[in-house]
């Protein structure tokens, strides 16, 4: 698919054409993401990858972003919920999709007949899925909390997930083909817990009668730290994104880059005296004269107010500090510089490039790069390049 088709199909995306030359755009190189799933497939090999597109991808666009972890070597996809494996398989993806976010109101009919498969936590989604109207029956992962505390049968509760799974098996509502569960990954030692604890309800299983053809664990940190837990799968999510899942790297050090480019351009510029006012709607409080740029970003966008007093944007090729912070412009310090409405403002995007990261904004917002990421308004424009 060409950059503009991709835009095209995807709900989040919008035509580079049609970007407002006014407002803010997030640029994502594709080519970077593809490199990212390369190396992760690599890492986690003889394991699978399955790329975690949860929250419309992180922000990136689920359908541009799932067709090229799909041609940088990903095998599955984990879409959260059924709905957005619906959306996929209309755009006429194929691959194994997984879905686990479930509610009263699932439809897990539409997932057993797309044949999305749907991770498990307690019996009234078995007893859902059986009472569906399903024509086929559902693929279903069994999953056992290890610790998180997201969903997942306690190991109490385990045995009758289990054999009530096999019942409805033997009746043909489902087909028991995985078990899973997520790390808290919290510290080494609660990881290496929490693997003791998934082998042991993996053997209860079998114990009980389960065969499994899959078993999954490990995300990010583990895909990339702890090779006994890759298990069959790997769902790689944040990693696939540039961003580091570990306090003590950021996503450069561990050979990642950032795909997306968050940035805006500069509406006005002025030469303002010292003192309190407004300019472009934006108030300021300046010691002394100073000129001020009127960037076309702000909260509405997704910047995060908790980060814009200590955050830098990148202007005229110099890290520059935000003065204000509107819905959908900010003010920032432009003294010295020789810059002109038009110019563009960077807000993150790539070590590489000397840029701010969403790491280091996540940093000054007291947050994850995950968030900084996903964060970005949906009526932002996505850009796709490469």
């Amino acid at each position: 698919m060409t950059s503009t088709d991709l835009n095209r199909h995807d709900p989040a995306g919008t035509d580079p054409a049609e970007a407002h030359l006014d407002a803010a755009v997030a640029t994502v190189d594709l080519a970077a993401f593809r490199r990212n799933v390369e190396l992760l497939v690599a890492t986690a090999a003889p394991a699978e990858v399955m790329l975690a597109v949860k929250a419309n991808a992180y922000g990136h666009g689920m359908l541009p972003i799932s067709l090229t972890a799909l041609e940088a070597g990903a095998t599955a996809l984990a879409v959260l919920e059924v709905s957005a494996g619906l959306e996929l398989r209309a755009a006429g993806i194929g691959v194994p999709l997984f879905a686990w976010l479930h509610g009263r109101d699932t439809d897990f009919k539409a997932a057993a007949e797309s044949k999305i498969d749907v991770g498990v936590s307690a019996v009234w989604q078995l007893e859902a899925i059986a009472k569906s109207g399903a024509r086929v029956p559902a693929r279903v992962h069994l999953k056992i909390d290890t610790g998180l505390s997201r969903n997942g049968a306690s190991a109490e509760d385990w045995p009758e997930l289990v054999t009530t799974a096999l019942h409805l098996e033997s009746q043909g509502f489902l087909e028991v083909y995985g078990a899973w569960s997520h790390l808290a990954d919290a510290s080494t030692s609660d990881d290496e817990i929490a693997l003791a604890k998934f082998t042991i309800a993996v053997e209860v299983a079998e114990s009980l009668g389960a065969t499994f053809e899959k078993l999954h664990l490990a995300a990010s940190s583990a895909g990339l730290r702890m090779p006994k837990a890759r298990f069959d799968y790997v769902r790689f999510g944040i990693a696939a994104f540039g961003i580091s899942p570990f306090d003590d790297v950021d996503g450069q050090g561990l050979g990642l880059e950032a795909p997306m480019t968050l940035s805006a351009p500069v509406i006005a510029v002025s030469d303002l005296d010292a003192g309190h006012g407004w300019f472009g709607g934006l108030e300021y409080d300046l010691a002394e004269p100073a000129r001020l740029a009127l960037v076309a970003a702000g909260f509405g966008d997704g910047v995060q107010s908790p980060a814009a007093d200590t955050a830098e944007v990148l202007l005229g090729g110099e890290r520059r500090r935000i003065v204000s912070l509107g819905v959908d412009r900010m003010l920032v310090d432009a003294d010295d510089l020789t810059v002109a409405a038009g110019d563009t403002v960077v807000l993150f995007g790539s070590a590489e490039r000397g840029e701010p990261t969403a790491e280091q904004w996540a940093a000054h917002a007291d947050s994850i790069g995950d968030e900084i990421v996903s964060s970005v308004a949906p009526r932002v424009p996505r850009r796709y390049i490469n």
